[in-house]
């Protein structure tokens, strides 16, 4: 076990981020800090029972390992449910499963929360821990991340005299049921799909879930690998891209899925090959939800949402805006009782999913509206695309962001329709939209773009944005 008690050090505390702990294995994140947020998190919450799990990188058994050993040693108990999405720990915490005596009985107690040791999308080297509380609510107030940070950064972490008891639980059929009851399988057509893991942990869900649909999966990486041979899974990068979009035209795909390493976002391309902006699958999932619960609110974030809300208003729903980030959708969501929120960014949260973003329920869906509307992908979003067209989020290394976002603002002051600061600055025109945000962790500036039906607009405004920018 590592070293758990010693006096007067400093622990470096660099991997807490804004949403969660994410840092270079072994520099920022190792067992022997794995061990402190594990007892940290448990003493937070006063926990008697956390439920643990971890992605496929070759550092996420080992750390694992060490979060059991810290969460035992603060006298909690702790389940390990082994290699798992991030959403498959969402579940186990808030669907009421029994954690186990010794003796093998079911305790009648249930999660107080949960962890999931994964990376997402960052290089191989990286490793993080993503927490939730009970019913996998996110961290806040009294136990947020600030206060765990201030735990795992201070000496005094003595085991307990009596320590918690480790177990291990699978629970991947009790999530499957969870993922069928989505969908209405006499609907679905025998769609042929083309399906990326990026030799990460979605090709498991794909597997398990085969034999109950009628779909004919085209699979590419489809193995787990921590050492990621074709890079790490993160389809936003255009370069992972390709292998897709030529294999739905090579094998005549209805359509083609990618998803990221925990696979807690997915990404579509159409019946062409083509990768559909996360943006228009936002409208299309708040479309088909406002279809199965009518009149219900939509919660969207404030990057792109001119199409979103049409779509929204038109299927006779109520839409809301959010700042980006997890904790603040699901705050919205809850407040609201929000049947679906969405980030173009591909994060996609569910009521009837703890509020909680998912990867596998938004591919579901849309195969059922594919299969029910008998149209294809490329259909669906057209006409999204042509009303809204967009830009793809553009980064921009900058070295004072702060500065430009005003210089950006004074430029068009006076000219606006209205001025939007909840997350970034975003500006509206009478036909066109920014949404300019600072990056939490880089000196970067992020710029997402719309127009009314207008793309020489679009390329006109963010040509003249970003020489506004670099000037």
């Amino acid at each position: 076990m590592p070293q758990a008690c010693e006096t007067n050090t400093d622990y470096p505390v660099t991997a807490f981020k804004a949403y969660d702990v994410r840092g270079q294995v072994p520099e920022e994140l190792n067992e022997t800090i794995a061990w402190r947020i594990g007892y940290g998190f448990a003493r937070l919450l006063n926990a008697r029972n956390l439920v643990v799990g971890h992605d496929i990188r070759l550092s996420s058994p080992a750390l694992t390992q060490a979060v059991v050993e810290g969460i035992c040693a603060a006298g909690c108990n702790a389940v390990n449910i082994g290699q798992c999405g991030t959403e498959e720990i969402y579940f186990a915490t808030f669907a009421g499963l029994a954690t186990e005596q010794p003796d093998g009985s079911d305790s009648g107690e249930t999660f107080d929360g949960g962890l999931c040791i994964t990376a997402s999308h960052n290089p191989a080297n990286y490793n993080g821990i993503k927490l939730v509380q009970a019913g996998a609510a996110p961290l806040s107030g009294d136990c947020d991340l600030e206060n765990l940070k201030a735990l795992v950064a201070s000496a005094e972490m003595t085991p307990v005299a009596k320590s918690g008891a480790a177990s291990e639980r699978n629970f991947k059929s009790e999530y499957d049921a969870h993922l069928m009851q989505w969908i209405d399988t006499a609907k679905l057509r025998p769609l042929r799909i083309v399906v990326n893991a990026g030799n990460g942990g979605a090709g498991n869900i794909v597997n398990r879930l085969e034999s109950k649909l009628p779909f004919e999966f085209i699979k590419l990486n489809h193995q787990p690998d921590g050492h990621f041979p074709k890079g790490v899974p993160n389809p936003l990068l255009l370069e992972n891209r390709e292998e897709t979009a030529r294999a739905v035209i090579e094998h005549k795909a209805d359509l083609g899925i990618a998803w990221d390493g925990d696979f807690d976002r997915c990404f579509f391309f159409d019946e062409q090959g083509r990768f559909v902006d996360g943006y228009y699958l936002v409208g299309l999932l708040a479309q088909i939800l406002l279809q199965k619960s009518p009149g219900a609110t939509i919660v969207h974030d404030p990057r792109l949402y001119w199409n979103t809300r049409a779509v929204v208003e038109a299927a006779g729903g109520t839409s809301k805006i959010s700042k980006t980030g997890h904790a603040f959708i699901k705050q919205v969501m809850r407040a609201e009782d929000a049947v679906y929120g969405g980030e173009m960014s591909a994060h996609h949260y569910f009521r009837d999913f703890a509020y909680c973003d998912n990867g596998s329920i938004p591919w579901l869906l849309i195969c059922e509206y594919l299969s029910a509307e008998n149209q294809s992908l490329s259909a669906l979003v057209a006409e999204m695309q042509q009303a809204y067209p967009c830009s793809d989020e553009i980064n921009r290394s900058v070295e004072n962001p702060r500065a430009i976002l005003q210089k950006i603002h004074s430029h068009f002051d006076g000219q606006q329709t209205a001025t939007e600061t909840l997350d970034g600055l975003g500006l509206d025109f009478d036909e066109w939209r920014v949404n300019i945000r600072q990056s939490n962790t880089e000196p970067l500036l992020r710029l997402n773009l719309e127009t009314r039906a207008d793309a020489d607009l679009l390329r006109k405004q963010t040509e003249a944005l970003l020489a506004l920018i670099e000037s």
